[in-house]
């Protein structure tokens, strides 16, 4: 046996003995002897998943020291409910038969030790296997941007091609794959129970699709063991999530490790790429999310620059690259990208019109909230006109593939710029 510590949960001792014994659980064993630290796996099962809420009281189902692995699974969204074959009548009946908590299944908690109120736990993704399936639904006249303009639902239920890296919505029209966790996070500080769904100082639900595989997310530990959970796992999703659902899926293998910081102060998360480390800002209203995002970027650029407020603060349009991550999680959030290197200089366009990459739809209004919904609807509504979409497909499309750029937010008209790229048609299949 290897010299890492395997854990399985949900069976009896003697079991896990015997299943350990087994050539392809030494095999994997070999493999996962890379992985740094101990090495524990958590199955998503009833016993180690909640429905729709997270709970600072809620015991632990695994515990784990600083710098360990866990490969953990995730389930679909209500305990596995959403998968193929549930009509779109047995979806709305999930979300109104069990008010008050949201739809995503989560994995854990997971209780890290010495990990304390007001130091840092570090997550970092080293891998992640999707299922084959995901889902996209709009549930009808209950939520996502538009409900009132949405009165009629409709779920579609996608192939992943993870050889590929591609998921077929329609006959010619192709999704590109990037799998992350639309929820991750630690318990919050205020005790009892609360809804998943929307996102906080804790992470949780804030489908930054810049999270894949290979990244890291720091968040501040808000209780003793830091308790985190994951679900809500998607296989791709656009800047804005705009029906309120990403392609929806379930991790084989969700792959993470974990590590207490001690000594470094953090009232936000913040997300590490290879190129960028990307701040963030959350709120009801976009307006005030940007103005929360613009404050964690000017500190950052601070921090990172040694400049003062006032010079971070006119650095920030320079090179931070803003973006809608989503406004259906009760609290709307954006998020800014900012580079590691200090020589990059420029953001990605803010185009006005129609490009040879992209078709394009702008928002303007003293209201960001305003801007964003007119830059998503001008896209759904050009996908019915120049594509021959039909609502519903337009609506779940550039909830799957629209990225959605902050403009101009300094003057009296706020700016919101939406892009599809023209690469998602391919030649049809015969």
């Amino acid at each position: 046996m290897t010299h890492k510590v395997l854990k399985v949960l949900g069976m009896s001792a003697a079991i896990a003995t015997a299943f350990s014994a087994l050539p392809a659980i030494a095999q994997s064993l070999t493999v996962a002897s890379k992985l740094p630290g101990k090495v524990h796996l958590l199955p998503a099962t009833l016993e180690t998943t909640q429905w729709g809420w997270f709970d600072n009281a809620q015991a632990p189902v695994l515990t784990v020291d600083s710098g360990d692995t866990v490969v953990m699974e995730t389930m679909m969204h209500a305990h596995n409910q959403i998968v193929p074959g549930k009509t779109i009548e047995e979806l709305k009946k999930l979300r109104t038969d069990h008010p008050g908590r949201g739809p995503h299944t989560l994995t854990g908690p997971i209780f890290v030790n010495g990990a304390e109120p007001g130091d840092v736990l570090k997550i970092t993704i080293n891998r992640i296997v999707p299922r084959a399936y995901g889902t996209n639904f709009n549930i009808p006249g209950m939520f996502g941007q538009f409900p009132k303009e949405f009165q009629d639902g409709q779920v579609k239920y996608l192939y992943l091609d993870m050889e590929r890296k591609i998921a077929e919505f329609l006959p010619g029209i192709e999704i590109p794959l990037r799998p992350f966790p639309g929820t991750i996070g630690v318990a919050r500080a205020e005790p009892g129970r609360y809804s998943s769904v929307p996102p906080g100082e804790y992470a949780g639900n804030m489908d930054i699709r810049e999270l894949t595989e290979g990244t890291t997310l720091f968040v501040p530990v808000l209780v003793k063991g830091g308790l985190l959970w994951s679900g809500d796992s998607h296989a791709a999703q656009g800047n804005g999530e705009v029906n309120l659902t990403a392609i929806e899926t379930a991790y084989k293998e969700l792959n993470v490790t974990l590590e207490v910081i001690k000594g470094t102060k953090l009232d936000m998360p913040r997300i590490e790429t290879k190129t960028h480390w990307v701040t963030m800002g959350f709120d009801k209203d976009l307006n005030l999310a940007w103005e929360g995002a613009k404050a964690q970027t000017v500190k950052y650029l601070g921090e990172q620059r040694k400049l003062s407020a006032d010079e971070a603060a006119k650095l920030m349009s320079k090179v931070s690259d803003c973006r809608v991550s989503q406004v259906v999680n009760i609290k709307k959030g954006i998020h800014c990208m900012n580079p590691k290197d200090l020589k990059a200089k420029g953001i990605p366009e803010r185009p006005l019109a129609e490009t040879k990459d992209y078709l394009v739809s702008v928002g303007n209004d003293a209201d960001a909230n305003k801007a964003m919904d007119n830059a998503s609807m001008g896209m759904i509504d050009a996908l019915q006109k120049s594509k021959g979409l039909s609502r519903l497909d337009a609506y779940a499309l550039v909830s799957m593939a629209m990225d959605c750029r902050v403009g101009d937010m300094s003057g009296p008209q706020k700016s919101i710029h939406c892009l599809l790229p023209k690469s998602l048609w391919v030649t049809a299949k015969k």
